[in-house]
């Protein structure tokens, strides 16, 4: 087998934000004019307020774990992640010197219509897992990690609804993806889950729900 061409850049062809209608593409934006509506009937000034929805509205993350010869571990996802990637060449008050055209992260998925319920989060999550980490789950044995939680309430819509999952002793196939050219050279990697906190403490690692998933399950094989 030949070495594997790794992906370098994503290459802008045209950027249609000027022609482009707000309710259409994979994210929704929504332009309202507002007001607050207080108590007494009184109302404030009237102001602009952006709301960004997807098509599906919410999402499930699925923290795989195992316990290893060295304690736990937990499974990690690299992805391509252009809007993170596009943070190239805009003024940031603390610049980090990365590309972040990957993001590592646990696996997460959207959640599909017909995902109503615990039942559905835990079927969801289960599906995801053998999609993007090759790893086949009963939806039985998904744990549901608390509440769901915003990423950016102030504009995003989504709920992210944590989950894990012991897949100790399980086998692990290459992933099947969804044929996305977002998935290409996507790879997974084990950690110790103490080291992954760490270089979630330390901007190694640079996503929430990762971390947030981590600290709870934490808290749910202590408890």
């Amino acid at each position: 087998m030949g070495r594997k061409i790794e992906v370098r850049a994503i290459e802008v062809l045209e950027d249609l934000t000027a022609t482009a209608r707000c309710d259409e593409g994979f994210l929704r934006l929504k332009r309202l004019r507002c007001q607050n509506v207080r108590e007494d009937g009184s109302r404030s000034a009237e102001y602009r307020v952006d709301v960004v929805n997807r098509p599906k509205l919410d999402a499930v993350a699925v923290l795989l774990y195992r316990h290893g010869a060295d304690g736990l571990e937990v499974l990690t996802r690299t992805n391509l992640r252009p809007a993170a990637y596009f943070r190239a060449g805009r003024a940031m008050t603390v610049p980090d010197g990365r590309s972040h055209l990957w993001v590592e992260e646990i696996v997460a998925g959207l959640l599909e219509p017909e995902d109503q319920g615990e039942a559905g989060l835990r079927h969801r999550a289960a599906a995801e897992a053998f999609e993007e980490a090759g790893v086949k789950v009963s939806a039985e044995e998904v744990l549901l990690l608390g509440a769901p939680f915003f990423l950016a309430p102030g504009i995003l819509s989504e709920k992210v609804f944590p989950t894990a999952v012991d897949v100790t002793g399980k086998q692990e196939d290459a992933p099947g993806g969804d044929g996305s050219p977002l998935e290409e050279g996507g790879r997974t990697r084990w950690w110790r889950a103490e080291a992954l906190l760490a270089a979630c403490r330390s901007g190694e690692v640079q996503d929430a729900k990762t971390e947030l998933s981590l600290v709870r399950l934490f808290e749910r094989l202590r408890g």
